[in-house]
């Protein structure tokens, strides 16, 4: 019988034949025969574990080995954990995504260093104090509109390291969005491709950035292209953008896939046509008002409303001109009303809604959009000649008076027409202003009327309702009056907030006004208002700490408003070296970059204390 014996060590000279000196070379002495070599446990199933562990180790026997004083569920996690390791071993390098396209350049200059480091204490802040009032420490969460806002006026990039942290800023507050975006260019547009979580650039950015695709073609092909083939935000960017820059070429874009669209869509596209509104845009909006859905006519119809030579405008104007004139058989000149007793199919498919709220019945309901679609031109002519102040003025039959005037509000704001709003805001220092122009029962809105007005002449008519009717039917008034508020309006603030500290007011309910009063008065008032800042006595009756509370308010008051003034400091370009800055004491040399305002020159302001 031939026995074949293993050679005992590498450099063993009984090895049979050469062939065999490799394996006598990689087998030591030591070595285990093969067939008492361990064998490997085979990896059970990675199926079977996910079964397992979903199911529980009492209703499933995992399929792993199991040592001694081990449970079934640490071996099933730990039989689990190298199973993952093994497949993540096993995993081959994926080949690389094409590389996006570079950002786009934005060739308007750099924030100042100081104004930089601003906003980056302002957005790492922008958790807020958890909306607590108390205490004497500004509020970063809100200076940080006022610094975008005033960073807008100079025309400046945001820092591209800053650029993640702007964007999610605005991410979370709608409110930040305008100006964030603006801040942040066209490289916002850019970012918004490669994060899901910044989608939202993509509807906020109207501009000419806009226009540009990835690949920077922006002619009719590439326009085109991404119309056809862009996620929905971008395609509602892409229309805004075109609309602003060629109404006509927009109307034609929307009009290739018009049919196709989704009822959603479709409203939020027409939506977009309000930039660059003319009539010739009529025809397209006369074929939305046969649309199949109820928003999109609706829609249609409010934007033909506002073309005041629209084929809608003449038949709203026929319909409401036949509901009200004047009435001919009193002795004064008096309006009369006759509300219509139908709505019928050409009412509804221009734009006028049957079924009224709960509520109102259906013959007011019908008469206020008859009259707030009508053209306010009109009724000069319907009065014989009157301007809108002696029409308001006119009394009004059979109790329609406030229902004719909250109509004739809503017609102002649609139509932005300055006459008639200050004809139907009259005089805000009359004793009965405050029930006049907003009796009970009205649905009429004094803030949206307001906005039609100029800055300087809401915020004086704004002042003189505070002195004669006090803050609290001022309140959203105050809110959409121009920032910094213009005087008189922030001496009639800080003066009913001082008469209210001395009559002994309840002082958080006033917490509103003042934290307006910090984002909204000029910074240049904080001199004049630290007198305030004392604790004073409280009078009999006051509400127990109200002195000390009054204090704080002030000032924080006084230290966010010289706060806001450093940051608009720190905003204000340094000079070249190259020009004659006299006895300013304020050049630098640096040679850094020069901005001015979008809006004008700079004003002088005078030097800020320390916040």
């Amino acid at each position: 019988m031939t026995t074949t014996t293993r050679p005992t060590s590498p450099t063993s000279p009984t090895s049979p034949t050469p062939a065999a000196a490799p394996e006598s070379t990689s087998a030591p002495a030591s070595a285990t025969p093969p067939s008492l070599a361990p064998t490997p446990t085979a990896p059970a199933p990675w199926a079977d574990l996910v079964s397992a562990a979903l199911l529980g180790t009492e209703r499933r026997t995992p399929p792993v080995a199991v040592r001694s004083g081990q449970s079934a569920a640490a071996a099933l996690l730990d039989a689990a954990a190298v199973s993952t390791v093994r497949r993540r071993a096993a995993l081959r390098p994926a080949p690389a995504g094409e590389r996006p396209a570079p950002a786009p350049a934005d060739p308007r200059p750099p924030l100042p260093p100081a104004a930089r480091r601003r906003l980056a204490l302002l957005l790492a802040d922008r958790g807020g104090s958890g909306g607590s009032r108390r205490g004497t420490a500004p509020d970063l969460t809100e200076l940080l509109p006022q610094w975008l806002a005033a960073a807008e006026e100079y025309g400046y990039r945001a820092p591209e390291a800053l650029l993640p942290a702007l964007l999610d800023a605005a991410r979370a507050r709608t409110d930040l969005r305008p100006a964030a975006l603006a801040l942040a260019g066209p490289r916002a547009l850019w970012l918004s491709r490669l994060n899901a979580e910044w989608k939202f650039a993509l509807r906020g950015i109207g501009g000419p950035a806009g226009l540009s695709g990835d690949d920077g073609d922006d002619g009719p092909d590439g326009v085109r292209r991404r119309w056809e083939e862009g996620l929905f935000a971008e395609r509602v960017a892409l229309l805004t953008a075109l609309r602003r820059q060629d109404p006509g070429a927009g109307l034609a874009l929307l009009s290739t896939t018009w049919p196709t669209e989704r009822a959603e869509d479709r409203l939020m596209f027409l939506d977009s046509l309000r930039d660059g509104l003319s009539a010739a845009d009529e025809p397209f909006l006369e074929q939305a008002l046969s649309d199949r859905s109820r928003n999109v006519r609706a829609t249609a119809a409010e934007l033909l409303s506002t073309l005041p030579g629209s084929a809608l405008a003449a038949r709203m104007a026929q319909r409401a001109h036949t509901c009200v004139g004047l009435d001919r058989t009193a002795g004064a000149p008096a309006i009369a009303v006759e509300a219509p007793h139908e709505c019928d199919a050409g009412m509804q498919r221009d734009g006028v809604a049957p079924k009224p709220p709960s509520g109102r019945g259906e013959r007011s309901w019908w008469l206020g959009q008859l009259v707030e679609a009508a053209p306010l031109d009109g009724w000069h002519a319907r009065f014989g000649g009157r301007d809108a102040a002696a029409i308001v003025a006119l009394p009004v039959g059979d109790d329609w008076r406030t229902e004719l005037h909250d109509a004739w509000c809503r017609a102002a704001v649609r139509r932005r027409n300055t006459d008639w709003a200050r004809a139907l805001l009259g005089a805000p220092g009359a004793p009965s202003q405050a029930a006049e122009v907003a009796p009970a029962g009205s649905s009429r809105d004094l803030t949206k009327l307001l906005t039609v007005l100029p800055d300087a002449e809401r915020a004086r008519w704004v002042a003189e309702f505070i002195a004669a009717h006090g803050l609290s039917e001022a309140f959203r008034m105050l809110g959409v009056c121009a920032v910094p508020w213009a005087e008189p309006l922030g001496g009639a603030v800080v003066d009913a907030l001082d008469i209210a500290r001395d009559a002994g007011s309840y002082p958080w309910s006033f917490s509103g006004v003042m934290g307006l009063a910090e984002r909204c008065l000029d910074p240049a008032a904080a001199d004049r208002l630290a007198m305030l800042t004392a604790v004073t006595d409280e009078p009999e009756g006051a509400s127990p700490g109200s002195g000390g509370y009054w204090s704080e308010a002030f000032q924080r008051l006084v230290g966010t408003l010289r706060l806001r003034a450093t940051m608009h400091a720190e905003l204000a370009p340094e000079p070249t070296g190259h020009e004659d800055t006299g006895n300013t004491g304020t050049g630098t040399g640096t040679g850094a970059p020069t901005a001015t305002p979008a809006h004008g020159p700079v004003r002088a302001t005078r030097q800020p204390l320390a916040p």
